[in-house]
């Protein structure tokens, strides 16, 4: 329980020093940088508290790390030389005067406590032993390899298309893995997630943590993720074409209309 609360405080002193930044920058985006961040400083912290290295528990942390950096790396070259997202600037401008309390409350210390109950899975594991994978935690690593390419592969080929869109490109990215999926990008994230909670599967008792890859999920799909960004193309009618052939989760052949 002792290194739990160390783990927990950790976290608080990094959302906080975060937090920090963000205000003297005013860019709440930020926080989207300090998420994958955040889980590797919690994967390598939890081992490292329990000192235990062993092959498995070295395993996750090292696909938690690649995701984390590939992830931040990404969000910090897409926010380079731009303003702050605009979902961010739309809630400063709506909490006023109180922003700077809110973007402490609703955005870092809330973003840190969804954080530590997805990570739980990892945390957790770091006390039991495990020195060979079992099937499961092999079917959890074959599930993490394709949303790692699901997620790569999406956020490359999104990112080339906004490079051209001033070249006269069409203005909805509706080809690659998009045209399977609305948000594969987001598709590979949870699954992902389901991957390294089957990974972190040591021992009977981690089957409670199944919350952690339910909330990326719900987040994702309900919450933060497709439904505020789909709100931003209500009125485009290319988009909405493109909703209605186009499956917004999980990789589909797309309807003929």
């Amino acid at each position: 329980m002792e290194n739990i609360l160390i783990i927990i405080g950790v976290e608080f002193i990094y959302m906080t020093l975060w937090f920090l930044l963000a205000a003297f920058l005013k860019r709440n985006d930020l926080a989207d940088i300090a998420w994958g961040l955040g889980f590797i400083l919690i994967a390598w912290l939890s081992l490292f508290l329990n000192n235990n290295f062993s092959f498995v528990l070295i395993l996750l942390a090292s696909v938690v790390s690649l995701w984390g950096l590939r992830l931040a790396f990404h969000i910090a070259s897409r926010n380079k030389g731009k303003k702050e997202d605009y979902r961010y600037k739309e809630w400063r401008e709506k909490w006023g005067k109180n922003w700077l309390l809110f973007s402490y409350v609703k955005v870092f210390l809330l973003q840190g406590f969804f954080m530590l109950i997805i990570a739980s899975p990892i945390i957790l594991a770091s006390y039991f032993p495990a020195s060979s994978l079992k099937i499961w935690q092999i079917l959890g690593l074959a599930i993490w390899l394709v949303g790692f390419f699901f997620e790569t592969v999406a956020d490359w080929q999104l990112t080339r298309f906004i490079k051209n869109k001033d070249k006269g490109s069409k203005k909805i990215m509706t080809s690659g893995l998009w045209q399977y999926s609305r948000h594969p990008n987001y598709f590979g994230e949870v699954a992902m997630w389901w991957g390294v909670w089957l990974l972190a599967l040591i021992n009977y008792w981690l089957l409670l943590t199944i919350i952690s890859p339910l909330l990326i999920t719900w987040l994702l799909l309900k919450v933060s993720g497709i439904p505020m960004l789909e709100k931003k193309y209500k009125d485009n009618p290319e988009f909405q074409e493109y909703k209605k052939r186009t499956k917004a989760f999980f990789p589909w052949k797309p309807k003929k209309l």
